[in-house]
């Protein structure tokens, strides 16, 4: 008989086996064989906590809005008293993340969202709300630094927090399909000139475009 403390250790292995595998394969390639070569498990503990892969999956990206949350709540960029200068240092927090292999900096929920949007759609639905989960973490900030600077437009804390992750997101597209991270960089630093811009700060020869 498995002891209760033994099963929780081996559903996590499993998810963090996903976390990794995911990342590097991509889900639809990834196999269940996959999964539990690289958590040191057997089949048979694997269909113990999921029915499927795509059960599977799901658990993985709400497991993974818990330890990025977990993450970013401890961040740095939250120290600066303004507004403005908090969102700007979690971008640049962002850019400085940017390091090592492709799979190391991408998102997990971002990666399966492309390949299951259609077919699966609890994944999806899971990854969405990792995605959106994270975004709404920006929009007391942003919303705090337009009230400072009086911005008012067609466009809200919600929407700007929103296209943070677009940018993100399709930085790690680019990085994916160039397998060189300068171009996700590129356009993590297009993305703070954007918001420089927004809110009127006054570009040095370091951010103009």
């Amino acid at each position: 008989m498995v002891r209760s403390g033994e099963k929780i250790s081996a559903r996590t292995k499993i998810i963090d086996a996903a976390v990794k595998v995911i990342r590097t394969k991509g889900y639809c390639a990834t196999s269940v064989d996959d999964l539990c070569a690289e958590a040191g498990v057997t089949k048979g503990a694997f269909f113990h906590y999921f029915k499927s892969k795509d059960e599977l999956g799901v658990a993985v990206a709400d497991y993974w809005s818990v330890i990025t949350g977990g993450f970013f709540a401890s961040a740095p960029y939250h120290a600066p008293a303004d507004p403005l200068d908090r969102v700007l240092a979690y971008i640049d927090f962002r850019q400085s993340m940017l390091q090592g292999r492709v799979p190391e900096f991408t998102c997990l929920a971002g990666t399966m969202v492309q390949e299951t949007y259609d077919a699966h759609h609890g994944i999806r639905d899971a990854c969405a709300r990792a995605i959106a989960g994270h975004a709404e973490t920006l929009e007391a900030d942003i919303a705090a630094a337009m009230a400072a600077a009086g911005i008012q437009g067609d466009w809200t804390a919600q929407s700007l927090a929103l296209h943070t992750q677009a940018v993100l997101q399709g930085a790690f597209i680019l990085a994916k399909a160039t397998n060189d991270v300068a171009v996700a960089v590129a356009s993590v630093r297009h993305l703070r000139r954007y918001v420089e811009l927004l809110f009127h700060v006054p570009q040095t020869a370091e951010t103009a475009p």
